[in-house]
């Protein structure tokens, strides 16, 4: 069993670190992702990285590393971010570099203000795929991936992280129903505080009880409220979590309709919820562009809650979704994995006993049986 350091927990951490021994030289971005990739190949480290496809995002720690299994639906317009800022402190004037990869937000410490204009400021550009879990994937295809993750993810909510928020009692649950307006004040004065100079986000519980509300299905639908979001699943009946996937490098090699299993940095920041809602508030545009521009902003910029943010280190496309089979099953991967090399020797014996199955169940037509082969295999 490999041990969970801060690569897994923590990965920002290590960008942080590898960040200050190398910049500003731009090749700490390729260090970063030869060390995540050298960490991924040990021991079958890959099985000990939490997926969304198994467990609910309350269960993971913000800013950990995870994994995702998923078709690319849609691709929004690239994004601009600082990819490298800096701080300064006007008391000292002592000046920080920070990292903008990876993250939704620009972090600071209490006393610091970002400088925009810094010379030491880079903007860099990503790309947002929308992405769900594979489309009709089978049932026993989720059954071995969930028994091959973490037990402790399995089992119990990470205890690397607490929740500020506690659960209220039924009784004041009852209380906020039958009181909506109590419930209006909260929600105005937790706005208040993340609005005003001295705001700690931390301190404001109720945004987050409503998405948590949401995420789990319960929406409560006001009339100066929008309607639940669509996660807008290509299948009825789709289950699992929908997410923004940001690419940083190489996006042009992927398409709409790929599969792919991304790993990166989970991101569920409440304050990109509160941050949407008030330039909303704030829109000086016409009514009807207003609306138009709302519901566009409303599907490139869900709640974190109930679409997750991941912020991919490593991405690679998906030949098949097979949990007992290698990733990889090309002719260079065959010549080096012996179990490859046996398993594409024994295809022709295995297709001739699948045809000549198939034949006698479509009544003797071999064609039907040729085609019906095919259909099984596609792929969009």
């Amino acid at each position: 069993m490999p041990c969970v350091g801060d690569w897994l927990n923590s990965p920002l951490s290590i960008v942080q670190g590898i960040f200050a021994q190398n910049a500003p030289n731009s090749d700490w971005e390729k260090k970063v992702t030869e060390y995540f990739k050298e960490k991924l190949k040990e021991n079958n480290a890959t099985n000990w990285v939490p997926s969304l496809n198994d467990v609910p995002v309350h269960y993971l720690k913000p800013n950990s590393l995870v994994k995702f299994r998923c078709m690319v639906q849609d691709m929004f317009d690239p994004e601009f971010y600082m990819g490298v800022y800096e701080t300064v402190d006007p008391n000292t004037n002592a000046r920080v570099l920070h990292f903008g990869k990876y993250r939704d937000v620009a972090e600071c410490g209490p006393q610091q203000e970002i400088d925009l204009n810094s010379s030491q400021t880079v903007t860099s550009e990503r790309q947002t795929f929308y992405c769900v879990p594979v489309p009709g994937e089978s049932a026993w295809v989720k059954e071995i991936s969930f028994l091959t993750g973490p037990v402790q993810a399995r089992v119990s909510p990470s205890t690397s992280y607490t929740p500020s928020r506690h659960k209220r009692s039924y009784e004041e649950d009852e209380d906020m129903d039958l009181h909506p307006s109590k419930q209006k004040e909260q929600h105005m004065a937790c706005k208040s505080c993340f609005s005003g100079s001295g705001g700690d986000i931390h301190g404001c519980v109720e945004p987050k009880r409503l998405e948590t509300e949401a995420s789990a299905g319960h929406h409560v639908i006001s009339p100066n409220c929008s309607p639940p979001l669509d996660l807008n699943f290509p299948l009825p009946g789709e289950k699992g979590p929908a997410c923004l996937v940001k690419i940083y490098e190489s996006w042009e090699s992927f398409k709409v309709n790929d599969v792919l299993e991304v790993f990166g940095v989970l991101s569920v920041d409440p304050v990109l919820s509160i941050v949407n809602s008030e330039e909303r508030d704030s829109s000086s545009l016409d009514p009807m562009e207003c609306m138009d521009t709302m519901e566009e902003q409303r599907v490139h910029s869900p709640p974190a809650s109930l679409v997750p943010r991941i912020h991919v280190i490593l991405a690679q496309k998906l030949q098949h979704i097979n949990p007992l089979l290698p990733a990889c099953l090309n002719e260079e991967e065959s010549k080096t994995c012996e179990f490859v090399s046996n398993f594409m020797s024994e295809l022709s014996p295995v297709r001739a006993e699948l045809l000549g199955f198939l034949t006698h169940a479509l009544l003797g037509d071999s064609l039907a049986a040729e085609y019906l082969i095919l259909h099984l295999i596609s792929t969009v």
